[in-house]
């Protein structure tokens, strides 16, 4: 590459770094595999850099990137091999207003297979539509809108009964 496709790369992850991290993190719960992915998924990205330059649209192709080596690294063996253990994660100051609500949310994320995870981190972390989720993805809007209702059920399951009701009822959408 030359410099001036390298300086735009550069600045691009200068940019959307933090947001990248934030999505990653959201998709595996732990800091450390969240870097992990990030790095995979940036690789990724400089070397086909002429074409993510080219998109219309350069964040939905990134997060499309990043979800596909998310979804691509639990179909591997590495995640039948390593044994997660329960312990608290590693994880930034929260500035959430409830703390114990956030990690109920969490944890209840955490506990959905990866494609219904995947589906609500795009659909209401990351803000996209239906079709944008779907194109992110590679499935239908229909395998996008049961993934979403299947996944806020299991939310509601898993949350305790004492969770403020805005929580339980999946943000309104």
């Amino acid at each position: 590459m030359t410099d001036q496709p390298d300086q735009a790369y550069r600045e691009y992850v200068a940019d959307r770094l933090p947001m990248l991290r934030r999505l990653a993190h959201l998709l595996c719960h732990d800091w450390h595999r969240a870097d992990d992915l990030v790095q995979a998924t940036l690789v990724r990205l400089y070397l086909h850099w002429a074409r993510v330059a080219a998109a219309t649209d350069r964040d939905a192709y990134v997060r499309r990137v990043l979800v596909r080596v998310f979804l691509s690294e639990r179909r591997t063996g590495w995640a039948r091999r390593v044994v997660l253990v329960d312990v608290a994660p590693d994880s930034p100051t929260t500035t959430d207003a409830d703390p114990a609500a956030a990690v109920a949310v969490r944890t209840a994320l955490a506990g959905l297979p990866p494609r219904q995870r995947a589906v609500l981190v795009l659909r209401f972390y990351a803000d996209l539509s239906v079709d944008q989720t779907a194109e992110a993805l590679r499935c239908s809007s229909g395998t996008v809108k049961s993934q979403t209702a299947k996944a806020l059920a299991s939310l509601r399951r898993a949350l305790p009964d004492d969770e403020p009701a805005t929580i339980r009822r999946g943000a309104g959408r």
